[in-house]
């Protein structure tokens, strides 16, 4: 009696562009779980990791971030660079910072 046994073949290449790529990713994960433990910034932050959710969509910190730097006058392309979102997504919030009254809007405040 013969018994087979089953053998897995490895792939002789690797995708090496995918696998870096998700090694990016998974080190930027590691990032934003990082400052998730470290303490609150001063007043606020862009680039604070509690800004945007595990997905990448703005947290209700991270949207009131936005409308304090439209506060400061700084444009669409300024706030989507120092957050690090897609110029539309700027753009969105900046139409939503314009509906509840631009910089005379009476909203939330962090800090």
């Amino acid at each position: 009696m013969t018994t087979k046994t089953a053998t897995l073949k490895r792939p002789d290449t690797v995708d090496r562009a995918v696998v870096l790529e998700l090694i990016g990713r998974i080190e930027a994960d590691l990032e934003r779980l990082k400052g998730l433990l470290n303490p609150p910034a001063g007043a606020f932050d862009p680039t604070d990791p509690r800004n945007k959710t595990c997905d990448g969509k703005l947290t209700p910190e991270g949207v009131e971030t936005c409308y304090r730097l439209f506060d400061e006058g700084k444009s669409r392309y300024s706030v989507a660079r120092a957050m690090k979102i897609s110029f539309a997504a700027a753009s969105h919030r900046f139409k939503a910072w314009m509906k509840e009254g631009g910089s005379a809007r009476g909203g939330p405040k962090l800090g």
